[in-house]
């Protein structure tokens, strides 16, 4: 049994990657040198492509999503987590109703998701391979296989050379070409044309940054390693970070397996049951990665998004948080110092400002609005999100609280008020005579209240996601309408969803229709 480190956790971490097919959980302590030590682990295989990539999670998909992520929050309180950091992949990324799904999980389970997009899952991907694998001095090919997509990162020892994710998994390509069972040739036909019109900069990168070794990670590669493990007689008996196959041995075991049906490849061993409709597409994209790049040999890395997940976690708790100490402003110190204590969620709430700040601008003279309106904005952008200190639920509710009764510097009553208000009023309702701590206000606060929370509410709709995904803004009105063109990193839908939801209150004081539409999508 490995023993525990001899100093104290800082922390205990749970981390949850949402992928298509399965979830993975993690939970660890987290000790003041950067380290970290697994203390459990648990994965749910959930399906949530099982009727295929339409754009929808179905019902029964978000039930079996939502009853794996009840019994990993049970899990992580029975270990006394201090925190869940859950990250969302391509699946609930691209569905038209992720943010439903979303919402729902802070509803019944209590958790808040992180859709994160492609480039950012395989940049986390490649600093837990770094980590857990011991890796050459020439570059090597990372390739994680999930469901919905298939990221590729080209890194050494210390550094990443490229990185990219592509629509390439094995859910999405199974519902999208196979039909028959056995796979047959033209299927393969089909998907290695697929892939080559797919991986073209990928070969290309490769082609700079030569190695010999491909690395694998997630359940794909792991259960091909554990299967060519068993036809060799070598199955590992802990784990199977470092285990290794030659390009020779696997291309042996594909033409074996291949041409396998449903019942026969179900009685592999090492393959796990609910992947056995998928691996004919994994098979077949492994065997084009190592014939068409020439790899020699592969290795899988136990460690893939969960652990990069907790990776990048260290790497932001331990960063020096004493900047407000520095900060000559008094209104601005003393919000940072709140924001701080209670674990903000920093990235977006500084993300949801910026936003807010390029909406107020827009609408500042048409709503009559002045300097110090816009600097409460901001504050309350920073603060709109701490009631997750006190609990997931009502985090609005909880935002007010801790705001009014946190003994803010350099403020007025009023001014801490609106703050408070606009911060509790970034979600659900809207300002209403029956709130009674509104009620109260005066009516030119009341007035600021429904301006600043308005322009809040679309600002934080359009980071749905948590994870910055709007990275421009354009504006622009006619006598109907205020129309705003955002561009993104990844998939749209999610934020714009998150923003038309809250659309009334702004069209209500605005007196104009909001219109949101998609640019270009950034390419990472």
């Amino acid at each position: 049994m490995k023993p525990q480190p001899p100093h104290s956790p800082i922390k205990r971490v749970a981390a949850i990657d949402l992928g298509t097919n399965s979830f993975h959980a993690v939970i660890v302590d987290v000790y003041s040198d950067g380290s970290f030590y697994t203390i459990d682990k648990l994965k749910e295989m959930v399906l949530l492509a099982e009727k295929g990539f339409n754009n929808r999670l179905s019902e029964e998909a978000m039930q079996r999503a939502l009853d794996a992520l009840n019994k990993i929050k049970t899990l992580s309180e029975h270990q006394g987590s201090d925190r869940i950091l859950a990250y969302a992949t391509s699946a609930i990324r691209e569905a038209e109703n992720g943010g439903v799904f979303i919402q729902r999980v802070i509803d019944e389970v209590g958790i808040k998701i992180i859709a994160i997009p492609g480039r950012m899952e395989a940049e986390l991907i490649g600093l837990a391979v770094q980590h857990g694998v011991q890796m050459p001095k020439l570059p090597s090919l990372i390739m994680d296989i999930g469901g919905g997509s298939v990221e590729f990162i080209l890194a050494d020892r210390k550094k990443f050379f490229y990185l990219t994710s592509k629509k390439l998994g094995v859910a999405r390509l199974t519902s999208e070409f196979i039909k028959s069972d056995p796979i047959t040739p033209a299927e393969i036909k089909d998907l290695e044309s697929h892939f080559r019109n797919n991986l073209d900069d990928v070969a290309q990168a490769f082609a700079l940054h030569r190695g010999k070794l491909m690395i694998g990670s997630s359940g794909t590669m792991e259960n091909i390693a554990l299967m060519i493990s068993h036809k060799l007689k070598k199955s590992p008996n802990l784990t199977v970070n470092q285990l290794r196959f030659t390009s020779r041995q696997f291309f042996d075991f594909y033409k074996e397996v291949i041409t396998l049906d449903h019942k026969e490849r179900s009685k592999l061993v090492g393959l796990d049951e609910k992947r056995v409709d998928l691996l004919p597409v994994g098979l077949v994209l492994v065997n084009f990665i190592l014939q068409n790049f020439a790899i020699k040999e592969v290795k899988i890395s136990a460690q893939a998004l969960r652990e990069g997940i907790i990776l990048r976690f260290i790497k932001q708790e331990l960063k020096d948080l004493k900047e407000v100490n520095v900060v000559g402003d008094p209104r601005r110190r003393s919000v940072m110092e709140l924001v701080h204590k209670c674990d903000w969620h920093e990235l977006h709430s500084k993300h949801v400002a910026k936003l807010a700040l390029a909406i107020f601008d827009f609408v500042q003279d048409d709503l009559n609005l002045n300097s110090l309106d816009r600097e409460l904005l901001e504050y309350a952008s920073f603060m709109h999100d701490i009631g997750y200190y006190i609990s997931h639920r009502k985090h609005h509710k909880h935002a007010l609280y801790i705001i009014r009764n946190a003994d803010l510097k350099g403020f007025n009553e009023e001014e801490i008020e609106v703050m408070a208000h606009v911060a509790r009023y970034h979600r659900r309702s809207t300002p209403k005579p029956r709130h009674n701590l509104f009620d109260q206000l005066k009516v030119i606060d009341k007035e600021r209240i429904r301006k600043l929370s308005a322009i809040l509410r679309i600002a934080d709709g359009l980071d749905r996601s948590h994870y910055q995904n709007v990275r421009t803004i354009d504006l622009s009105q006619d006598k109907k309408s205020i129309k705003m063109r955002i561009v993104t990193e990844a998939d749209p839908q999610l934020e714009i969803w998150g923003a038309m939801r809250k659309k009334s209150l702004f069209e209500e004081v605005t007196g104009k229709k909001l219109i949101i539409e998609s640019d270009n999508i950034i390419k990472s």
